[in-house]
């Protein structure tokens, strides 16, 4: 694989370098009629090549006065990004085929985007295409959020207002992940996340009663966006968590978990936002002198766990 690009490991501001995604279409409605007319929306997905934070924007069409809209909400919030990457592969199908137009706008160069484009002195670049050291940046997790958003939204008709509520919430979702440990020191629990990067914190959800075994025509309005975020939440980082346990053959040897190592550890009913974590504290080698169990300490006290129900930071690669 060749070397990354400069924009993925050089320190830069948040969202200076910026990959570009969509996801949808969605069908919103006017919230005040029953039968009214449905506009078809996307989500676009920004994604910061450096930190990798998320932000996501609805737009309602994919022409020039759209996405320039979308831009300047974005840049009003993040702050002005100077280049722009969409995922322009060549096996894009389905939802994709949106990006696809996007991308065809830019390359015709519309006169009012290329205009905005100038003023702003932003660029656009289109990755190399086979270029999977470019393409990493539409990593895994992303791709999960992709596939769980569209079906559980997918289904539903939701207004303007409801859908922004709901994206506005996955957003910090995504910005919660865990990405490495804060400090060496194995009393610490506390991990770097994509919102340290944007408000020197961890992002935090409001406390809200589950509601993902209930009949959604038991719900209202507003408690229907609660249980697609908690479903959502439960898809997604079971996802995650998945995707950070690299599975390899087994004709090499894996290192075990040592003494201090930090774990995420698999959870089920965890609410949005809260991720299980601690340190390892003692091992349990078998016969093989391989560890499959370990005791892990976390803040909530101290639990046995098989090692496949656990995930190790730092992530790696």
């Amino acid at each position: 694989m060749g070397n990354l690009p400069k924009e993925r490991i050089s320190p830069d501001k948040v969202f200076s370098s910026t990959g570009i995604d969509l996801c949808g279409p969605f069908l919103i409605k006017n919230k005040y009629q029953r039968k009214g007319p449905e506009i078809k929306v996307y989500v676009c997905i920004f994604i910061c090549l450096v930190t990798k934070d998320i932000h996501l924007e609805i737009i309602s069409d994919l022409t020039s006065q759209s996405l320039i809209a979308t831009l300047k909400r974005f840049i009003s919030r993040r702050g002005k990004c100077h280049k722009i990457f969409p995922d322009n592969r060549s096996n894009m199908v389905g939802a994709n085929r949106a990006l696809r137009d996007l991308n065809k706008l830019v390359r015709d160069r519309n006169e009012s985007l290329y205009a905005f484009f100038a003023e702003e002195n932003i660029e656009w670049s289109f990755i190399p295409p086979r270029s999977p050291n470019w393409g990493g940046l539409w990593e895994a997790n992303i791709k999960a959020f992709k596939y769980h958003f569209k079906r559980v939204a997918g289904n539903s008709k939701f207004s303007y207002e409801e859908l922004l509520t709901l994206t506005t919430q996955v957003e910090a979702i995504l910005n919660s992940r865990p990405l490495t440990p804060l400090s060496a020191d194995v009393d610490e629990l506390e991990v770097l996340t994509p919102a340290h990067f944007l408000i020197g914190r961890p992002i935090t959800a409001i406390v809200e009663p589950s509601l993902i075994d209930f009949e959604t025509n038991r719900l209202n309005v507003w408690q229907r966006i609660t249980k697609s975020v908690q479903t959502i939440w439960k898809r997604w980082s079971l996802s995650y968590l998945n995707g950070l346990q690299q599975r390899k053959k087994w004709v090499v040897n894996n290192e075990n978990l040592k003494i201090g190592d930090m774990v995420l550890i698999r959870e089920e009913n965890l609410p949005p936002c809260k991720w299980l974590m601690g340190h390892v504290i003692a091992l349990y080698p078998g016969q093989d002198n391989k560890v499959r169990v370990v005791d892990v300490k976390t803040n909530k006290g101290i639990y046995k766990r098989s090692i496949n129900k656990l995930s190790v930071l730092p992530i790696e690669n």
